[in-house]
């Protein structure tokens, strides 16, 4: 299965939409060039000085000639000062391997303004060895039931971190999974649900609790225009 950065920059207050402009416009196509996928990018309603987003790669080996590639290459020498000038920090990042990866669709073009109605929860789980096969057996079919069907499945990667100019979380155990709603316009997908009609509380099983080695996080997440996962 690929591998997966879930990235979390904080910024400097009010310069979200800056970084965003500037990512779609320069960053989406020139690190996909350089052999990464990405994925999915996104506002949080509830954090609006930060960026969290997703990409891929085949495998750690692909990862680093990746990275490699971009951030010595042109594109990112043109514009890191205007990037870096967004954030405080870019090191809240989890490398993490999927087991059911996210829906993809098309992305719309360079200057494309409007983001889809979707919605995505992402929740982050600390957890010990064997979570996985809980989550899949006991968690998943409740959750299905509720409202909530849980659409993108990740655990940690464990592997050297072979790029290590781009720190990522280490000593850390986590299982995270993403579920995907209808935004308040509503797109009639049959695999979607409207969030406005689920209560979040109802992720929060009581039978999780006990298998958690630390506090949940959630994040809401609204796609924005160009992301792939829409």
């Amino acid at each position: 299965m690929r591998i997966y950065e879930l990235r979390r920059y904080a910024l400097r207050p009010g310069r979200r939409e800056d970084l965003i402009g500037l990512f779609e416009r320069e960053f989406v196509e020139s690190q996909e060039a350089a052999g990464m996928r990405v994925a999915g990018t996104f506002r949080d309603p509830d954090a609006p000085d930060t960026f969290p987003w997703l990409r891929a790669f085949p495998d750690m080996a692909a990862r680093k000639a990746a990275l490699e590639t971009f951030y010595s290459g042109p594109v990112w020498r043109a514009h890191r000062e205007a990037a870096n000038a967004t954030m405080l920090d870019s090191d809240d990042v989890l490398l993490l391997r999927a087991l059911a990866e996210p829906p993809l669709r098309a992305r719309p073009p360079v200057g494309a303004d409007a983001p889809p109605a979707s919605r995505y929860v992402a929740t982050v789980y600390p957890v010990a060895d064997g979570f996985p096969e809980f989550f899949d057996g006991v968690l998943a079919p409740v959750l299905a039931e509720a409202g909530v069907p849980p659409v993108v499945r990740f655990v940690t990667e464990h592997a050297e971190n072979t790029f290590p100019q781009l720190p990522v979380r280490e000593g850390e155990n986590v299982f995270v999974w993403f579920a995907r709603f209808d935004g308040p316009a509503g797109e009639g997908e049959p695999d979607a649900v409207d969030l406005d009609t689920v209560d979040l509380d109802a992720v929060d099983l009581p039978v999780v609790a006990p298998r958690l080695t630390a506090a949940p996080q959630r994040l809401r997440l609204h796609p924005t225009a160009r992301s792939a996962m829409r």
